[in-house]
């Protein structure tokens, strides 16, 4: 079960999960592109993560196809942490986002008593545009919540 931890009400959404497998098994689930997008819901076939690369391709799930994942990846620390930047809940086709300073989420991993802790930060929603700002944070907070619970049962099954 996900647990939430919201310190700065505004800024920051924080997530952990106790996943019963390796951590050499989560990091493969989190840092191989391909695996990553089967279980979040993105298209990122032929794709990798690497420091300084970009990475996107259509959501999977219904009602999001028309959406993006389109992030930026800023550090790859093999079985210990994974960042990108993204613009959150970037959703409206009509709106170009790219001017907007986007926010920075951050996985890491610890080896624990039977299995792995996963932990995922995202911060700098202060940064959103006001006018969006509440949805997009009340809309990545929801979505963390799901995403624990998905990459749980991918790595768990």
């Amino acid at each position: 079960m996900a647990t939430a931890t919201t310190p700065d009400l505004s800024d920051r959404i924080e997530r952990s999960i106790h996943i019963q497998a390796p951590r050499s098994r989560v990091w493969r689930a989190l840092s191989d592109a391909e695996e990553f997008g089967r279980w979040f819901g993105a298209d990122l076939q032929g794709q990798r993560f690497a420091p300084g690369r970009r990475a996107s391709g259509p959501i999977t799930f219904e009602g999001y196809r028309h959406v993006l994942f389109d992030v930026t990846v800023e550090r790859v620390e093999p079985e210990t942490l994974l960042s990108w930047r993204w613009h959150p809940y970037a959703v409206d086709p009509k709106v170009d986002y790219s001017g907007e300073t986007p926010t920075l989420v951050e996985f890491t991993l610890e080896e624990v008593p039977g299995g792995t802790l996963l932990r995922v930060a995202e911060s700098g929603f202060d940064e959103v545009p006001p006018e969006r700002r509440f949805e997009a944070f009340r809309m990545n907070s929801r979505g963390w919540d799901a995403q624990m619970d998905c990459i749980r049962r991918h790595v768990e099954a």
